[in-house]
């Protein structure tokens, strides 16, 4: 955007102030979080230290709003980036910057801007700075409501690359259409019983990108300089019964992740629920084929993704199941489902005592896609071809796990999990000491005792054990509460079945918060071990270190 944002600002305000009578108050909000770590020698976990010794990542977002009109500004701080935090984040300055006009009908935003059209599949920008992860759109969107129902998307615009300073965008282009229609709001005798509701879908985005051409076994290939997908998607309610699901279309896109072949790409997701009080049913499918889609067809990683592809996995929190073997979707292809079931046995009940009990499970299953091989000429173009939406040959995971919590009496809470994981680590590389499939079982008890209306403490115990990779390993996880003010927590994470014995170390770490209103500063000591650190099956991989670190965070 060439238009300053502060004369933007400045000359939109009064504007504004003059077309409402009265003039409506305008109103400052923000958020601040900032992390420091101080980095020492570490030879027995492998822990490496920058030249800087420390560094530091921090950010600041500053809104304003005024009736309908609202700007933002975001300031961004690296001096130098985290270990283990993606490359292209440098120095201080703006990183993200917006004006926005939002009325009953319409919603128009110039600048940066996130976005998602359906399930993610065919378009999400997000931010997440946990992980890195910003692929901003920069341009314009508008959000329309032309009938009661109806929403209509339209976004056009670059997408964030890399801060260096200043933002830095890629050079591709993104332009994207969105509808939806809810049936049940547009047409309401459709709902005669009140419980009907059905929404349905469609998406088109398409990316531009200077054009190229390569040279391969004496043929000479033009890479296409427009790439288009498109999307439909349904979703039916009625009463405690859902169906929802999502298709997605993307035409031949040669590109760094898939080896540059010309074979269209193909997604489908598919939801069945049931849910009541105290049950809850769902069952998932998901078949991804060729599905990476970028701005830059020479980027990688976490580099200007258009898309996001969800895991059918459970997203797990505790530490040896969410951090060891954390299973992503493997973008080029893969096929898979998944089933829950949640339930609660009612208070007074014998399974369910005094106040009831907690139970679910939970399996996912996914293989490589069932393709086979071409040949000649086509293998070079195509490089493969799909036979079914079925599993393939190759077991990337399985992923069974059964979690019961119960609360034993007023001051008790007891909780106990168990995961059984099958894990191919050549499909997701998350351990660069072994090549094959990790067969884990993994224990979790966890015992919550509250002492008062102020005092809480808390233990986990956690064992995983396989034969493979490094072996078996150990968590304690101890914490005490004194609120609303203080979090004193302790973990020691501890190798003990490595064949290595020099590598069974104690990852010991401790830290201490104090929270006050939206204020909360943190300070911790100790080894991090090297691992990897996911959210919404979005992963990087976290190296190891030994030092101090302290997280601030303030909100007005």
């Amino acid at each position: 955007m060439r238009i300053s944002f502060l004369l933007l600002l400045s000359t939109t305000i009064p504007i504004l102030g003059l077309a409402q009578n009265p003039a409506p108050k305008g109103q400052l909000h923000g958020n601040f979080a900032m992390m420091w770590q101080q980095y020492n020698e570490d030879s027995l976990i492998g822990a490496r230290v920058p030249e800087a010794k420390s560094a530091l990542n921090s950010y600041g977002n500053i809104t304003y709003n005024y009736g309908d009109f609202t700007a933002g500004i975001r300031f961004e701080s690296y001096q130098d980036a985290l270990l283990g935090y993606p490359k292209h984040f440098y120095g201080t300055g703006i990183g993200s910057r917006y004006a926005r006009y939002n009325n009953d009908n319409i919603d128009i935003t110039v600048g940066n801007y996130y976005e998602q059209f359906g399930n993610g599949m065919i378009l999400r920008s997000y931010w997440e700075p946990t992980l890195g992860i910003d692929n901003a759109l920069d341009g314009m969107r508008v959000l329309w409501k032309p009938y009661n129902g109806i929403y209509i998307k339209g976004i056009y615009g670059h997408q964030r690359y890399e801060f260096d300073s200043r933002l830095i965008n890629g050079q591709g282009i993104v332009r994207g259409v969105d509808s939806e229609i809810n049936l049940t709001e547009l047409v309401p005798s459709i709902d005669t019983l009140g419980k009907l509701k059905i929404t349905i879908g469609g998406s088109f985005v398409s990316k531009y990108e200077a054009g190229e051409t390569f040279e391969e076994n004496g043929e000479v290939f033009r890479l296409p300089k427009n790439v288009g997908a498109w999307a439909g998607r349904a979703k039916v309610e009625y009463g405690d019964f859902q169906i929802n699901g999502e298709y997605v279309s993307k035409i031949n896109d040669p590109n760094a992740d898939n080896g540059f072949i010309y074979k269209k790409g193909e997604a489908l997701l598919v939801n069945l629920g049931y849910s009541k009080k105290g049950l809850g049913i769902n069952l998932n499918g998901k078949m991804v084929d060729n599905m990476a889609f970028r701005s830059s067809r020479s980027a990688l990683l976490f580099e200007l993704p258009i898309n996001y592809l969800p895991s059918i996995t459970k997203q797990h929190t505790y530490n040896l199941a969410a951090t060891l073997y954390p299973y992503a979707t493997v973008i080029n292809g893969e096929s898979g489902m998944s089933a829950e079931l949640y339930y609660t046995f009612k208070k007074k009940s014998p399974l369910g005592g005094k106040y009831g009990t907690n139970i679910s499970l939970n399996f996912a299953a996914v293989n490589s896609l069932d393709t086979t091989q071409l040949s000649g000429m086509d293998g070079l173009v195509y490089g493969y071809e799909r036979q079914s939406i079925g599993l393939g040959s190759t077991k990337y995971v399985r992923d069974f796990n059964v979690e019961l919590k119960k609360k034993i009496s007023s001051d008790w809470y007891m909780g106990l999990t168990y995961y059984y994981f099958e894990f191919n680590t050549l499909a997701t590389p998350v351990t660069q000491d072994f090549k094959g499939i990790v067969y884990a079982d993994i224990f979790v008890g966890e015992l919550q005792y509250k002492f008062n209306a102020k005092n809480t403490a808390r233990i986990e115990l956690q064992n995983l054990q396989t034969d493979q990779d490094k072996g078996d390993w150990a968590t304690v996880v101890a914490e005490y509460t004194y609120s609303p003010n203080w979090t004193i927590s302790l973990i020691d994470q501890y190798n003990y079945g490595n064949n290595n014995t020099e590598a069974r170390v104690h990852y010991l770490y401790g830290a201490v918060a104090y929270s006050k209103g939206s204020n909360r500063i943190s300070v911790g000591y100790g080894k991090r071990r090297e691992g990897i650190f996911c959210i919404g099956g979005v992963c990087r991989a976290v190296p190891a270190s030994n030092g101090i670190e302290i997280t601030l965070s303030s909100s007005f």
